[in-house]
């Protein structure tokens, strides 16, 4: 299956107050935390406020970032930023928000292997204690819903048509952290050290 992953990292971070992505936790960088999971499949970072402060950062990884001017107007339009930047020949997709970063690469692998053996699957989402966490792997069939999806429209619209065909893999408490506040991050940090 020809894998690839969308970072969404255009927003302002504005409850934080800083780039959440330049934040360390676990003496590393929330932005290399992603990167280093990523790194076996190809990936694009979206970029959108002050893409000057990462980009440089990203593309020294060897990974592609593009920018979306639109990022104001909400996550899809940078989801859809990312899908045009994907080649053709792509068969699903990892949408990673860029707050979620304590996921595992054996997440990543068993998420595959769920839509890879599901041909009826169109995503798999992580599932934490009932709760749906991130990243989400979309199968290429749904990817033009997210596309053509109109202004009064969100991406929750589109998952929840697909009810039946959403299947789930147990994950760990990080697949539902989000990293939002200083408060968020004392308490992400004291539980990374556990």
């Amino acid at each position: 299956m020809k894998l690839a992953a969308i970072v969404l990292a255009a927003g302002k971070s504005s409850r934080m107050g800083s780039n959440k992505l330049l934040l360390e936790v676990g003496g590393k960088r929330v932005l290399d935390h992603i990167l280093s999971k990523l790194k076996t499949i190809p990936t694009v970072v979206v970029l959108g406020h002050r893409p000057e402060d990462i980009r440089e950062l990203v593309e020294a990884q060897g990974v592609k970032t593009v920018h979306n001017p639109d990022y104001e107007r909400g996550m899809i339009t940078s989801f859809q930023a990312g899908l045009r930047a994907l080649p053709d020949d792509t068969e699903a997709v990892f949408m990673v928000l860029s707050d979620t970063f304590g996921f595992k690469r054996e997440l990543l692998a068993r998420m595959i292997e769920a839509l890879d053996e599901n041909d009826y699957a169109l995503l798999v989402s992580p599932i934490y204690e009932s709760k749906r966490g991130h990243p989400v792997l979309f199968r290429r069939k749904i990817l033009a819903e997210f596309l053509e999806l109109g202004g009064d429209e969100t991406m929750k619209d589109v998952v929840n048509r697909h009810k039946a065909r959403h299947i789930y893999v147990e994950s760990d408490i990080w697949a539902t952290i989000d990293l939002d506040t200083p408060d968020d991050l004392d308490r992400i940090r004291k539980l990374w050290v556990r």
